[in-house]
């Protein structure tokens, strides 16, 4: 979309229009209405709602911005939407219930959870074939891929384990157990470690790379609030790897983690059940989905303050925004 700015000068002659501008489009999953909500990052209102397959979660975008990705896991299978109409342009082989996918950095490589089957679908999103499945713990879910595309980990919800796999032989090289229920996986931006989290047992296991072990456990406590309301599940680090933010489901809260001292130092008070969360290219802001309030979050990753909440469709799920 774009918005121009009109410029004015008593004395000076000057352009009617500003260089024009491009607002980045916030994409949102709503699993019980089948759409995903569009809404303009620089407005923070809703520009469109698009309705696409059943029981839609996992969500991404091409690097390029031009392709949305999306699960629709009752319909086993991933849907391809143009950006540019808005329209479901064509489809992806999932496998069975597709969850949660990541792309590879070069775009090239989709890498689905299908959570009915405890395999990873991987994908060729211009051929559109199937180039392996991965046998891996039972109820896969979390995604995350290292910053140089050789490593991908998938957590087994039930197994209770990140599995390592190598993307060029589609093996898997390591199994870590991390706590119970494990929903996301996110690697540092240098490559270092992945973030697990554990929605259960209400914990972050930060892994090394290297060691493939478990090297420091994230806990959370909030004040009035019984441990078992707090369920990470979203975890989002920022580009400097500095800091992260986990959303913590039931606690309506999203965290805010020192990540060289895996010191938590806030919590963020956002709409009900947060489950997924999303940067801004620019860093500036962070969006959460929040489920039972049918709603998302802007945060302001300078302030680590709400600015605003933005009426979406029925139980949002997963958040991308397009590319600069």
């Amino acid at each position: 979309m774009r918005r121009h700015s009109c410029l004015l000068a008593a004395t000076v002659a000057v352009p009617l229009f500003a260089q024009p501008a491009w607002a980045n489009m916030v994409y949102v999953s709503n699993e019980k209405d089948n759409t995903v909500t569009v809404v303009d990052s620089t407005t923070m209102e809703v520009v469109k709602t698009i309705d696409v397959g059943q029981r839609p979660r996992g969500i991404t975008i091409s690097h390029d911005g031009k392709l949305l990705y999306v699960c629709a896991s009752d319909d086993d299978t991933v849907e391809i939407i143009d950006t540019s109409t808005n329209e479901i342009v064509g489809s992806l082989p999932s496998g069975p219930d597709p969850e949660l996918f990541v792309l590879s950095p070069d775009g090239k490589t989709l890498y689905i959870a299908n959570e009915d089957d405890n395999l990873v679908t991987v994908i060729d999103v211009e051929t559109k074939g199937v180039l392996a499945e991965i046998p891996v713990g039972v109820e896969p879910e979390g995604m995350g891929i290292s910053p140089d595309g050789r490593t991908m980990v998938n957590t087994s919800e039930t197994t209770n384990m990140a599995h390592f796999i190598d993307t060029s032989t589609h093996e898997i090289t390591n199994n870590v157990l991390v706590d119970s229920r494990p929903r996301f996986a996110q690697f540092k931006p240098d490559g270092s470690e992945v973030w697990v989290s554990a929605e259960i047992g209400g914990t972050v296991s930060v892994i090394d790379n290297q060691k493939r072990e478990v090297t420091h456990k994230i806990t959370f406590e909030i004040q009035g609030l019984r441990a078992e309301q707090i369920q990470p599940v979203g975890v989002r680090i920022t580009a400097d790897g500095k800091k992260a933010y986990v959303a913590l489901g039931p606690a309506n809260r999203v965290a805010v983690v020192n990540a060289e001292t895996y010191e938590v130092e806030k919590y963020i008070l956002v709409g009900q059940r947060v489950w997924q969360l999303a940067f801004t290219p620019d860093g500036k802001s962070i969006i959460s989905t929040n489920g039972l309030s049918n709603d998302i979050t802007f945060i302001d990753t300078a302030t680590d303050e709400p600015v605003k909440s933005v009426t979406v469709g029925q139980l949002p799920w997963g958040v991308t925004v397009s590319p600069n």
